[in-house]
């Protein structure tokens, strides 16, 4: 039996076959042969999503080898990647050109493709996600055919696919808008959540990108406020050793020794957080912006997370930190808070207005239910969307008020995949079964032009 797991292992799916396809072409013939045998396809990046978002019985599409820059133009920024080209590879595709993305996530395993599918994002009040990078998809349709989309061909396609779940078609190639390279001015420190939670939007609109950390049990959070800097700025890197110790020894190796034990001794994790928390000091550098944008995790867990009205958020980490203490949880995983300029993305958690973006996570080897529950009930009230690729429970009925151009995207991905050939239980969750619909004719590429 054909066996796929997600990253956090939440996720199981016994495919009928696993295919890695070696280019576009490649890509449409698997297509039409899942067509011919009445199979669903479903493309899969590097299963960094929380989410059955890939799962499926029929046929998985590794991307694997769809990787690698197409394209480059230092003088215009536009790069154009393999879908299946993992993040963190993308920097030294990059500089010899001197360019670099415009933000990133704070995780980078993920391919391009599955980013921006699920609406990966950073934290600024001024850059938007990911998916407001994009200015061109090639992508496969259900029929086996290729599509070139941008803003000014097939905008409609393009609009919705660039942040599509992958409802629409199998995307082989992504030009993004990229930006001269920079340095990123990094200060972390501790600070009284009290203090942040009251002075986080003032703080953000005078730092390029802020974000804190606050660990359960504890009254203190960690912030982390980062200001662009031209790339001629005098870099002050942390010493390898320093990096060590503090992203690999204690970040990574420490914090996965005290969450298996949390798991076995849930009564010692408040003691830890508070000891965490307590010795963190301030910590300032100034390094490459992939470096400081991003930070290794390889202490497995699951997540949820929900965007909500900047306005909101203080009384809802409010009644997180009430919900946790009268349900007596024990939580070793810091709630972790961003935000994001709004876009014009129609499936975008930050659609037409700016977001603040709630995390909550826990250790895979522990429950998550009563915690994420409780949570996504919060943030639901608060007005929230939730991000396509981390945990939630909620269906298309329970979505469609909260997305303003919901039904566009659902009317689109009846016309261009009729027979839902991209479907999956989870996608027909979010976006509903395809409805019936006379398919959409597009003006099409040769396969592999």
């Amino acid at each position: 039996m054909t066996t796929w797991r997600n990253w956090s292992r939440a996720v199981t799916a016994h495919p009928a076959e696993i295919i890695s396809p070696a280019d576009e072409a490649e890509v449409a013939a698997v297509i039409g042969r899942a067509a011919t045998a009445g199979q669903r396809v479903r493309a899969v990046g590097a299963g960094h999503s929380f989410t059955p978002i890939a799962a499926t019985d029929g046929v998985i599409l590794r991307l694997d080898r769809l990787t690698g820059l197409r394209s480059a133009a230092a003088e215009t920024g536009l790069v154009t990647l393999g879908a299946g080209t993992r993040l963190h590879d993308v920097p030294e595709m990059l500089r010899p050109y001197g360019l670099a993305m415009e933000t990133l996530g704070d995780i980078d395993a993920q391919t391009i493709a599955g980013a921006i599918s699920t609406g990966t994002h950073g934290s600024s009040a001024t850059f938007a996600g990911m998916p407001s990078q994009v200015r061109g998809l090639r992508i496969v349709l259900a029929d086996g055919s290729v599509v070139a989309c941008s803003a000014a061909v097939h905008p409609e396609l393009f609009s919705l696919a660039r942040l599509g779940l992958g409802a629409f078609g199998v995307i082989t190639e992504v030009t993004l808008q990229c930006v001269p390279a920079f340095l990123i001015a990094v200060d972390e420190r501790p600070v009284p959540l009290p203090e942040i939670l009251e002075t986080y939007l003032e703080r953000s609109a005078l730092s390029d990108h802020l974000e804190f950390f606050w660990f359960p049990h504890t009254p203190t959070a960690l912030v982390k406020s980062s200001n662009r800097l031209d790339k001629d700025a005098a870099p002050e890197r942390l010493s390898r050793w320093k990096s060590f110790v503090d992203d690999e020894l204690l970040a990574n190796g420490f914090f996965g020794v005290t969450c298996r034990l949390g798991a076995r001794f849930p009564g010692m994790i408040p003691h830890v957080n508070k000891a965490v928390t307590e010795g963190t000091s301030a910590r300032h550098y100034t390094d490459d912006s992939h470096v400081a944008f991003t930070t290794p995790r390889r202490v497995r867990f699951q997540e949820l997370e929900f965007s909500i009205e900047p306005a909101a958020m203080p009384s809802a980490m409010a009644e997180i930190g009430r919900l946790i203490d009268d349900r007596g949880l024990k939580i070793s995983f810091p709630v972790e808070v961003r935000m994001t300029a709004a876009d014009d993305i129609p499936l975008s958690n930050s659609y037409g207005r700016q977001s603040v973006h709630v995390a909550v996570h826990q250790y895979w080897r522990e429950s998550a239910t009563e915690y994420f529950e409780g949570v996504e009930q919060i943030l639901l009230a608060a007005g929230g969307r939730p991000h396509w690729a981390k945990v939630h429970t909620q269906t298309a009925q329970t979505l469609r008020g909260r997305y303003e151009k919901f039904d566009e995207a659902t009317e689109l991905r009846a016309r261009v995949d009729p027979d839902g050939r991209f479907a999956n239980p989870y996608v027909d969750r979010v976006l509903g079964p395809v409805p019936t619909a006379p398919p959409v004719a597009l003006a099409v590429d040769a396969v592999g032009a």
